[in-house]
C-alpha cells in the first residue's frame, strides 16, 4: 500500500498537468490561465507528496505544504468565474481573507523550526476549510442564478467537488500513519476534467454524455478494484493468486453489464435528474406517436406528454391551413396564445427553421446580433410565446406543416441543446403522423371511389333503364293517351315528370363523379377561360342583385385541362358563391400565379450520404380563386364540403363540389377552400403550368 501511493499520485500529477495545457491550448482567456494556475498547482501538489514518499520526506513535505497553500489562492476565483457575472457575489471578503490568511500559514508550512503534526494540522485546516467556503458559496451562487443550465452545472461541479475534496482530506491521514488508497486523488483529477470541460464548453448538457460516462466509468472501476481486491488480497494469498484473479474474472463478466445499467441510471436520476425526467417522458410520448393515426388524437397525445413532464408552463401546436397562408392553433397549454400565425409575418422566422429544424428565441434574443434583428420583430409578436423554443414539424417532401412552441418562464435557459434534440425527435415523429393521416385519407377517399364505381355499374341497370320507362309513360299520359281530363292528374303527371328527370340529373352526377373522365385537357388560356365562363353566367343573372368583379394577372401562364371541364366547375363554384349569399352580394374572380417550394429527394449510389436537408426546386403553379361575400362556412361544414351526398341545401345532391375536385384532380390539380364564419368563402382552384 505504501509502494502503490507513491506511484499512483505521481500519475495522477501527470494527468492534472495534461488537464491544465489541454484547456489553455482550447483558449487563452483569463479563466483558461486561471483554471491552468489551479490544475498545475494540483499537479505540482501531487508531484512533492509523490517525491516525498521515495526520499528526504522533510524537505517534500515542506514543499507540499506551500504548493497546498496555493490551491485556494486560484480555486476561490476560479469558482466564482462559473457562474455568470450577473449571478456573482459581489462580496471579496473570502478572496482576501484567503490572501492575508495565506501569508502566515505559507510561513509555517516551509518553514523548518516548527512542529510537523502541528504545522500540517494548520495548513490543512486552511486549505480545506477555504475549499469548504468557496464551494458553498459557488452552490449559492448557483441556487440564485435564473438559468436551468447554469443551475445544473454549479449544482454538478459542487457535488463532484466535494467528494474530491473531502476524499482528498481523508489522504491526509497517511501522514498521521494511517495508509488508505489514493482516492482522492483519483476524484480529485475526475473533478478537474469535469471542471475543464465546463469551462471551456457554454453549458452543461454539452458534456451530459462525457460527464455521464466518466462517473460510470469510475463507479465500475472502483466496484471492480474492490471485488478484485476481495478475491486476490483477502480470500486468496500468493499461492492461489492465479486461481483469485480467474475468479475475479469471471465475477466481472458476470457483474459487469448490470452493474453499469444500474450505475448509468443511479447517476442520471441523481446528477441529472430534470434531463432523466425529460427523456423518459419524450420517450413515452413518442411510443404514443407511433400508434396515432389522426391529427386530433396527435393533439391531444402531443400536450398530455408535456403536462407530464413538468417541463413546459406554456406549449402551443399549429398546423399550416389548407391554402398555406398560415397556421392555425390545434392545442395548447398553459398561458393564452395566438389563435392563427400568419405564414408571411413569420417568415423570418420560417426561412430559419428551413435550416435547423429547431430556433431558440430566447437566445436569439440574448445574443442582440444584426443577422437575427428580424427573427427578434417575429418574436416579439407572439405574446407569451416570445421567449419559446421553436420545433419546426415536416412533412414528406414539403416544408413546415406545422410549429410547436415550448415554453418554461420560471428559468432561463429552460431547454439545453441535447434536450432539444430530444424534442426535435418528438417532431420528426408528429410530422410522420401528419404524412401517415393524409396517407389515410388517401386510402380511404380511394377506397370510396371504388365502392362508388361498383355502385354505379348495379345503378345504371337499376335505376337508369326504369326511369326511362317510367318517363316515356308519363310522356304518353301527359299528351292525352287515355289519361283522364281532370287538372289533379295532370298536376300528378307533372310531377311524376319532373321526379324523374330530377332522378336522372342524380344518377348521371353519381356516375361522372365514380367514373372521372380527364375530357380532352388542352393548353387553355385561364383568363380567356375566366372570361368566357363569367359573361355566360351574367346574362343569367337577371335582377342584378349580384355584382361579380374580375381581378385577373397578366400576363398568366397557361395550364392543361378540358376547357368545358374547367367552365364546369368555375360555374359549379360561382353559383354555390350565389346560393350562399341568398342571391346578394359580390362575387370576385381573380387569377395569380403561385410559386413553391418542393424538396426534391436525390438520387445517389454507394453509401448513404451525411444527414442534410435536400434541395428545393421552385414551381409555378396558376390559381383561379372565387371569393364571396357571404355568411361563411362553419368548421364542421368545412371538414365535409368535398364528400359526396354531403350538402346544406334543399335541393341538392352533395356531388357539385365532389365532382369539381375529381375533375380538377384529374387534370394534377387541386381546390383549396378558406373560410370564416361572418367573413365570406374564397375557393381556389390550383392548377399547374406548361
Amino acid at each position: 500500500m505504501q509502494d502503490l501511493r507513491p506511484k499512483t499520485i505521481l500519475f495522477c500529477a501527470v494527468l492534472a498537468l495534461a488537464i491544465a495545457l489541454s484547456v489553455l491550448l482550447r483558449g487563452r482567456r483569463a479563466v483558461h490561465w486561471l483554471f491552468a494556475a489551479f490544475a498545475m498547482d494540483i499537479a505540482l501538489w501531487y508531484a512533492a507528496q509523490s517525491l516525498a514518499g521515495f526520499f528526504r520526506p522533510d524537505l517534500w513535505e515542506r514543499v507540499t505544504g506551500a504548493f497546498t497553500v496555493f490551491l485556494p489562492q486560484f480555486a476561490i476565483p476560479l469558482f466564482l468565474s462559473v457562474v455568470p457575472v450577473e449571478a456573482r457575489d459581489r462580496s471579496t471578503r473570502l478572496q482576501r481573507f484567503a490572501a492575508i490568511a495565506g501569508v502566515p500559514v505559507i510561513a509555517v508550512a516551509v518553514s523548518p523550526y516548527h512542529d510537523r503534526s502541528f504545522a500540517l494540522g494548520g495548513v490543512y485546516t486552511y486549505v480545506f476549510g477555504l475549499l469548504a467556503a468557496a464551494l458553498i458559496t459557488l452552490a449559492r451562487l448557483g441556487r440564485r442564478s435564473p438559468s436551468r443550465a447554469v443551475r445544473d452545472r454549479v449544482r454538478f461541479l459542487v457535488i463532484v467537488g466535494a467528494a474530491a475534496t473531502t476524499f482528498s482530506l481523508a489522504d491526509f491521514l497517511s501522514y498521521l500513519g494511517v495508509h488508505m488508497p489514493p482516492i482522492g486523488a483519483v476524484l480529485a483529477i475526475v473533478f478537474l476534467f469535469v471542471l475543464a470541460e465546463s469551462l471551456t464548453r457554454q453549458r452543461l448538457a454539452d458534456i451530459y454524455e462525457l460527464s455521464a460516462r466518466l462517473l460510470v466509468s469510475t463507479a465500475l472501476a472502483f466496484c471492480l478494484a474492490a471485488i478484485f481486491y476481495l478475491f486476490v488480497m483477502v480470500i486468496g494469498g500468493f499461492e492461489t493468486m492465479y486461481l483469485n484473479a480467474v475468479l475475479a474474472a469471471i465475477v466481472f463478466l458476470v457483474l459487469f453489464e448490470p452493474l453499469q445499467i444500474e450505475a448509468e441510471k443511479r447517476i442520471h436520476q441523481f446528477f441529472f435528474r430534470e434531463r432523466y425526467d425529460l427523456e423518459t417522458s419524450v420517450a413515452e410520448l413518442r411510443r404514443q406517436l407511433a400508434h396515432v393515426f389522426e391529427i386530433d388524437e396527435m393533439v391531444s397525445t402531443l400536450m398530455e406528454g408535456l403536462e407530464r413532464s413538468r417541463r413546459v408552463t406554456t406549449a402551443a401546436l399549429y398546423l399550416r391551413d389548407q391554402d398555406g397562408d398560415g397556421f392555425d392553433l390545434v392545442g395548447s397549454i398553459g398561458a393564452a396564445v395566438p389563435k392563427r400565425v400568419e405564414a408571411l409575418g413569420v417568415r423570418p422566422l420560417l426561412d430559419r427553421l428551413d435550416r435547423q429544424p429547431a430556433v431558440s428565441l430566447e437566445e436569439i434574443a440574448r445574443e442582440g446580433n444584426a443577422v437575427d434583428a428580424a427573427v427578434r420583430g417575429v418574436a416579439s409578436s407572439l405574446g407569451a410565446l416570445e421567449g419559446s423554443v421553436v420545433l419546426s414539424i415536416r412533412g414528406e417532401e414539403e416544408g413546415s406543416v406545422g410549429l410547436v412552441f415550448l415554453v418554461d418562464d420560471r428559468v432561463r435557459d429552460a431547454f439545453t441543446p441535447e434536450e432539444v434534440a430530444l424534442l426535435e425527435g418528438v417532431a420528426t415523429q408528429m410530422g410522420v403522423v401528419v404524412t401517415n393521416t393524409r396517407l389515410y385519407s388517401r386510402m380511404k377517399e380511394r377506397d370510396r371511389l371504388a365502392a362508388l364505381g361498383s355502385m354505379a355499374a348495379g345503378l345504371a341497370h337499376e335505376v337508369k333503364n326504369p326511369l326511362g320507362a317510367i318517363k316515356g309513360a308519363a310522356q304518353l299520359l301527359e299528351e292525352g293517351a287515355g289519361a283522364p281530363d281532370e287538372p289533379a292528374s295532370r298536376e300528378f303527371v307533372g310531377i311524376i315528370l319532373e321526379e324523374v328527370d330530377r332522378l336522372d340529373r342524380v344518377v348521371g352526377s353519381f356516375l361522372d363523379y365514380a367514373r372521372p373522365h380527364a375530357g380532352n385537357p388542352i393548353p387553355v388560356d385561364m383568363n380567356a377561360a375566366v372570361r368566357r365562363t363569367v359573361q355566360i353566367l351574367s346574362s343569367q343573372i337577371t335582377d342584378g342583385a349580384v355584382d361579380v368583379q374580375l381581378g385577373l394577372s397578366e400576363p398568366l401562364p397557361r395550364t392543361r385541362i378540358d376547357p368545358e371541364k374547367f367552365r364546369q366547375v368555375l360555374m359549379n363554384l360561382m353559383q354555390n358563391a350565389i346560393q350562399a349569399m341568398d342571391g346578394h352580394g359580390k362575387i370576385t374572380v381573380s387569377t395569380s400565379v403561385r410559386r413553391s417550394g418542393r424538396a426534391r429527394m436525390p438520387s445517389f449510389d454507394g453509401p448513404a450520404p451525411a444527414v442534410r436537408r435536400p434541395p428545393v426546386e421552385e414551381t409555378e403553379l396558376v390559381e383561379v380563386s372565387v371569393r364571396d361575400t357571404g355568411p361563411g362556412i362553419s368548421p364542421k361544414v368545412l371538414r365535409n364540403l368535398f364528400i359526396p351526398f354531403f350538402t346544406t341545401k334543399t335541393e341538392g345532391t352533395g356531388l357539385g363540389l365532389a365532382i369539381s375536385q375529381s375533375i380538377v384532380r384529374n387534370a394534377g390539380g387541386t381546390i383549396e377552400v378558406h373560410s370564416q364564419p361572418g367573413a365570406g368563402t374564397t375557393f381556389t382552384i390550383v392548377l399547374p403550368c406548361l
